[in-house]
């Protein structure tokens, strides 16, 4: 009878360590379920998703400072599409302008009149002239705040009789400013000035 009471005594110790043993794993696996369901959490927190063109995008949250040379040249890129893309339609070449001029400050409107009082835009539209620009590449300098840039593009012009390519080159720098629905990069171009503006080739259309 003794023999049969230590094998119970036995017998209750192993379910006991079993138990405590099986206490210990299930802890330790709510544990790390808890701690890979945070982290997915924050990886997902981390994640933005854009609606462009119809389509989902997802894209990486990050701090402005670790983005800000690539948000520099895509607005410097940008800026110059606005302002010197345009098709032999004054209002196309008016909304442009008007989306570019909320990139840079009085410098580029400065610029615009210019052109527009010397007749640049209206000899383009009564000779159905378009232009198109291609930026080469941007030089920034990110040591200090304003940010100074150099632009390097060429513009084709389609003439109705000759196609121009034309270099261009420009400078300025850029201020950090709050972002607004018509600057989503808060980024202003400033002190922008035209360097070279020189025809390079042509050819007969």
């Amino acid at each position: 009878m003794f023999q049969q009471l230590k094998n119970i005594d036995r017998a209750f110790t192993h379910v006991r360590l079993f138990s405590l043993a099986l206490i210990i794993a299930c802890t330790c696996i709510t544990c790390y379920l808890t701690f890979t369901a945070f982290q997915a959490v924050e990886r997902e927190r981390s994640r933005i998703y854009v609606l462009s063109g119809g389509k989902i995008m997802e894209a990486l949250a990050s701090t402005r400072g670790e983005n800000i040379p690539a948000e520099a040249k895509d607005h410097v890129t940008e800026f110059h599409r606005l302002f010197f893309s345009f098709s032999p339609d004054y209002k196309s070449i008016e909304r442009n302008i008007g989306k570019a001029l909320y990139l840079a400050d009085r410098s580029a409107k400065d610029q615009y009149d210019n052109l527009k009082e010397a007749g640049y835009y209206a000899g383009a539209i009564n000779a159905n002239i378009s232009q198109e620009i291609t930026a080469d590449s941007i030089q920034l300098d990110m040591s200090s705040h304003p940010y100074r840039f150099r632009y390097y593009g060429h513009q084709k012009i389609d003439r109705p009789t000759v196609t121009i390519i034309r270099r261009l080159i420009t400078e300025g720098t850029l201020r950090n400013i709050e972002r607004t629905e018509n600057n989503s990069h808060g980024l202003l171009i400033e002190r922008w000035t035209i360097i070279n503006n020189a025809d390079e080739s042509s050819k007969p259309r």
